[in-house]
């Protein structure tokens, strides 16, 4: 959604939103504090790193979870060791 955001497409992120939320084959998580705090002390211990603090708690949850895989468009999954979709050389 932010890709297209940031891209005046407001209406596009709107719909993929929708599409997300309304899916059946995509679990929606809420960061709870121990979570907030596991991707916090990743964020601390990676200051080599131009990491948001949001990409820190998802690369915590996607361990916690075995997932691999990111759908995402920055480097950063790239670097802390998952793929991509889409792919994207390393």
């Amino acid at each position: 959604m932010t890709f297209f955001n940031k891209r005046g497409r407001h209406a596009k992120a709107l719909e993929i939103g929708e599409r997300l939320l309304s899916s059946a084959s995509v679990g929606l998580v809420h960061v709870d504090e121990a979570l907030f705090e596991a991707g916090w002390s990743y964020f601390r211990t990676r200051s080599d790193k131009r990491y948001s603090l949001t990409d820190c708690i998802s690369f915590v949850l996607m361990e916690r979870e075995a997932i691999r895989t990111a759908l995402a468009f920055d480097q950063h999954f790239i670097q802390a060791g998952f793929k991509t979709l889409p792919e994207r050389g390393s």
